[in-house]
């Protein structure tokens, strides 16, 4: 089975889950409060659906648009626009008739499930998977800074300690470049000076223009020896495969970055390494340097676990009972909820350029991996239930916030939008989320055909 076909069978699996349960989430209590659910439907039914079936008065199918899906509450101004229905006089079973806070809970049932379902994915994950991270203060060589130009661009460069973003202790390797996109501010310490750094408004553009230089920051790796190359100058001489290469002339080293310009110093000369076998025993070797600064020998890549055993950096991991899962689970669900809230401030903010980032249907899918693995498949329906839901509640007429919206002053003010303004209100939310649409994808096409 080809990359793109498991990840497109991935998004459209979880897609569908999604929009189902938060589809349910309005089904559920309408039908509790007595009202009538004309439609629910998987995608939209333009013209015609590919199946369709009425139980109960209402009529359950699957549409072929892939955009979202929909239920049709009876007496509702929605993405419809079923106006005629609206000059009738209300029938107590609509969704007009109904009490203010009854219909506030219809609306606010959709997000309310793709944020509990969130959580529940994750208090699962939790339980099944733990957590294995790579504690920020185990890197006791600092950060390896694999694009200098970016680097520079936010004033870090390899070796660097970076101890805190925005003030909060960053605690996790594997959440640090999150935090810095999210971030105004790091904390650095720097051959042994702690001094703050501001992160550049626009770093983020900065990471967009080139993605595939985004990840610009890695864990320093010792110097392994995979093998010698064929037709390497230094064919023959001791190094064998996982040799770990600790001194070159007279000046030990830690990291392979740190090679380079050692060798360069070296350049066209005789040196000794001085090497560590991958049983431990020491061993000297003369090797010569090319002009360029080369020893030609291939560089290994080990496993994180071997390279935590031979103390390059820790790996820990949190195992989890099912109580201790749940509160587990909920804090990874208000934490990505946060961190996907302060994307969005950047993304409505001109001067970072975030908004170059701004993907469609293509740019979720390609969240997802190109082989199955179901610990990211829930992991990324997970976020993408919780950008559902977040994006669903903002006061935009034609998304449920905007119905929210409305519902919240008809409470407060105890007058009721007249039905011709929240058609218009529907109508103008419509056009936007479709200029929305366009403009996401539009990035994809962009990104396609460009870069």
């Amino acid at each position: 089975m080809s990359p793109i076909l498991v990840q497109t069978i991935q998004f459209f699996l979880s897609l569908s889950l999604l929009i189902v349960l938060h589809e349910m989430g309005h089904f559920i209590p309408a039908k509790l409060f007595k009202t009538k659910v004309e439609k629910f439907y998987l995608f939209f039914d333009i013209k015609f659906s590919l199946f369709k079936k009425k139980i109960g008065g209402t009529e359950y199918g699957i549409g072929w648009l892939p955009l979202g899906g929909y239920v049709k509450i009876a007496g509702m101004i929605d993405e419809s626009m079923d106006t005629e229905a609206m000059k009738e006089e209300p029938k107590p079973w609509e969704f007009r008739s109904k009490p203010a806070w009854q219909r506030l809970i219809i609306m606010l049932g959709g997000v309310t499930v793709n944020f509990l379902l969130a959580v529940v994915i994750y208090i699962g994950m939790a339980y099944s998977y733990g957590d294995q991270y790579i504690p920020m203060d185990s890197l006791e060589g600092g950060i390896l800074v694999t694009e200098k130009e970016i680097g520079d661009k936010l004033g870090v460069q390899t070796g660097d300690k970076i101890l805190a973003v925005d003030g909060d202790k960053v605690e996790n390797f594997g959440a640090l470049f999150l935090e810095i996109v999210n971030g105004n501010s790091i904390t650095i310490e720097r051959d042994g000076r702690v001094f703050e750094q501001a992160i550049p408004v626009d770093f983020i553009a900065t990471l967009i223009e080139d993605e595939d230089k985004a990840r610009f920051i890695s864990i320093r790796q010792p110097f392994i020896i995979k093998e010698i190359s064929k037709d390497s100058h230094n064919k023959g001489v001791d190094l064998k495969e996982r040799d770990r290469v600790i001194a070159i002339g007279s000046e030990e080293i830690a990291y392979f970055d740190q090679a380079a310009p050692l060798l360069e110093k070296y350049a066209g000369q005789n040196i000794d390494l001085k090497v560590e076998s991958g049983d431990g025993a020491l061993k000297t070797v003369n090797v010569k340097v090319s002009q360029d600064g080369k020893l030609g020998v291939a560089v290994g890549a080990l496993t994180m676990q071997e390279y935590s055993d031979m103390g390059a950096f820790k790996i820990e991991t949190q195992k989890y009972t099912f109580l201790e899962a749940i509160p587990a689970g909920i804090d990874k669900g208000v934490n990505t909820l946060t961190g996907y809230v302060k994307q969005l401030k950047k993304i409505f903010n001109p001067e970072t350029g975030a908004y170059k980032g701004v993907g469609g249907f293509a740019a979720i899918g390609s969240m997802f991996p190109d082989t199955w693995n179901w610990e990211i498949f829930w992991g990324t329906t997970a976020l993408i239930s919780i950008i559902l839901a977040f994006m669903n509640i903002l006061p935009i007429p034609a998304l449920d916030g905007g119905h929210v919206m409305f519902l919240l002053y008809e409470m407060i003010s105890g007058r009721k939008p007249s039905d011709k303004f929240l058609e218009y209100a529907q109508m103008v939310g419509f056009f936007l989320l479709i200029g929305l649409l366009l403009f996401a994808n539009g990035n994809d096409i962009y990104k396609w055909l460009f870069k």
